[in-house]
């Protein structure tokens, strides 16, 4: 109760100094505090911004230099195996500027990057850019369906099991939770592939063993075709994630189970799912809001050993094909579009946490 009547009358306190002061010095107290709170905002934004600038530029510069250590010759993988002449491969890496010293190569890739140029792929001999775009939708339908799933069944369980810690529901959900984390998705994947597409007696073969499509399929024929191959890897991707955010969620919301205003609030009356659902859970957003970011940036990139295990033709198998080729264009270019949306998600949640506490970037 004196938390409540400290917010009731601390304005009124605020405003008598803010009186006093003004009355001391002739001018209005309150102007230099509405000066800083009103730059403040920009100030943390372009700091933000700037910051995600400087972000992107380390990814541009890594993507180029890291891949470049990969062993093999990606010249000779263009020649199929066939014997060449040295004149024929010395053509060969003129054409894609391999015979370039290795600065003007990366101020070559730099330019054309910031023209959304990302070079061309070496065994497709296609835009980067378009394969790219042909792959992603792909992606976003696995892992977005997946990261809807296991972001509301793990915000859920973590908001039940906090609420009811210590209770058996609490013990069951956040054991399996730790477990199914702990494993690996390519693992559980294969186990999956094993019992309910190969089929383990008595049980039988349910769902196709990879791929995303029939492709004897027509109209809303194909759709529910899509999505019988779309149900093991979701499966897999929800198992695995889902325990990540029940756990930040249920750590977060025991945090503020002990705090003063809950305690004001129930001896209100209010009832206890209405502490829970207005009260306790919004003040535990941030730590939740920054993994649902985090999360959808890894959207884009999707999960490389789940679509390889279940050969999706995401982007994650994009980029397993281009590393073992290596294809240098393919993969500095999926490398940079992984980390430019999570880099970007991370941006946006940083905008969006002000808005859910004004302490942030005050």
């Amino acid at each position: 109760m004196s938390s409540a009547t400290g917010a009731e009358t601390g304005p009124a306190g605020a405003s008598a100094n803010g009186a006093a002061a003004a009355s001391a010095t002739g001018k209005p107290a309150s102007t230099a505090p509405r000066r800083r709170s009103g730059g403040t905002y920009p100030r943390y934004v372009a700091g933000k911004l700037a910051g995600a600038a400087v972000s992107l530029f380390a990814v541009l510069v890594t993507s180029f230099f890291l891949f470049r250590l990969i062993p093999g010759d990606p010249v000779k993988f263009m020649t199929g195996g066939r014997p060449v002449s040295a004149e024929q491969l010395a053509a060969y890496r003129s054409d894609f500027g391999l015979d370039l010293p290795m600065w003007q190569q990366f101020t070559d890739y730099c330019l054309k990057a910031l023209t959304g140029d990302l070079g061309t792929s070496y065994q497709f001999h296609a835009p980067v850019i378009d394969k790219i775009s042909e792959a992603l939708p792909n992606t976003l339908l696995l892992t977005g369906t997946a990261f809807v799933l296991y972001t509301a069944l793990g915000a859920f369980l973590g908001t039940r099991s906090a609420w009811r810690h210590g209770g058996p529901g609490d013990r069951f959900h956040t054991g399996l939770a730790l477990t199914l984390y702990s494993i690996p998705s390519f693992w559980l994947g294969l186990l999956l592939i094993i019992v309910l597409s190969v089929g383990v007696d008595p049980i039988p073969g349910l769902f196709p063993t990879g791929g995303m499509e029939s492709g004897r399929e027509e109209g809303f024929a194909h759709v529910l075709d899509v999505a019988h191959h779309l149900v093991l890897p979701v499966v897999t991707l929800v198992a695995v994630e889902y325990g990540q955010t029940l756990l930040v969620t249920r750590s977060a919301l025991l945090d503020e189970m002990g705090s003063d205003y809950l305690t004001t609030a129930r001896a209100k009356g209010l009832r206890d799912d209405l502490v829970r659902r207005r009260h306790a859970v919004p003040n535990a957003l941030l730590p939740t809001v920054t993994l649902v970011f985090v999360n959808l940036g890894r959207t884009v990139a999707g999960v490389i050993l789940v679509e390889t295990v279940f050969s999706w033709p995401g982007l994650g198998g994009l980029f397993y094909q281009a590393l073992s080729v290596p294809d240098l264009p393919l993969v500095q270019g999926l490398f940079f579009v992984f980390a430019a949306a999570v880099i970007l998600m991370n941006t946006l949640a940083d905008l969006l946490y002000p808005m859910l506490d004004p302490r942030v970037g005050r």
